[in-house]
């Protein structure tokens, strides 16, 4: 089976934090098909954000994920919006398709049970 393309993926995650009374933002548009997604969740009360990157195919074969769904892992907590952009920046230099979901106001207990977080 062939994974869901990317916009598909962050139309259903827009879709989620909208159902938990949050709300999404794409701060960064990607490649419709293809492109890697990260996720930012932000924490009204620290006023910083929690960054989760994709797991890579190769690693998500490996562990009892399905191989064709998008998994997420937590790589970074307590950013702030220039850190993440700074981070986006260099991300840009090798993967230019990449996409962007900021997500405000659903909390990151919500966040795994509804997204798949490894």
């Amino acid at each position: 089976m062939a994974r869901l393309a990317s916009s598909i993926v962050v139309a259903a995650i827009t879709r989620m934090a909208s159902l938990h009374n949050g709300a999404a933002y794409i701060r960064r548009r990607g490649t419709e098909g293809a492109g890697a997604i990260f996720i930012t969740l932000y924490d009204a009360e620290t006023r910083s954000y929690a960054l989760y990157e994709p797991v890579p195919q190769s690693i998500a074969s490996d562990e009892e994920i399905d191989r064709d769904s998008r998994a997420f892992s937590l790589l970074e907590e307590g950013k702030t919006d220039m850190d993440l952009n700074d981070r986006f920046t260099r991300e840009e230099r090798f993967d230019p398709d990449f996409w962007v979901v900021d997500i405000e106001g659903v909390s990151a207990e919500i966040l795994k049970e509804t997204i798949l977080i490894v």
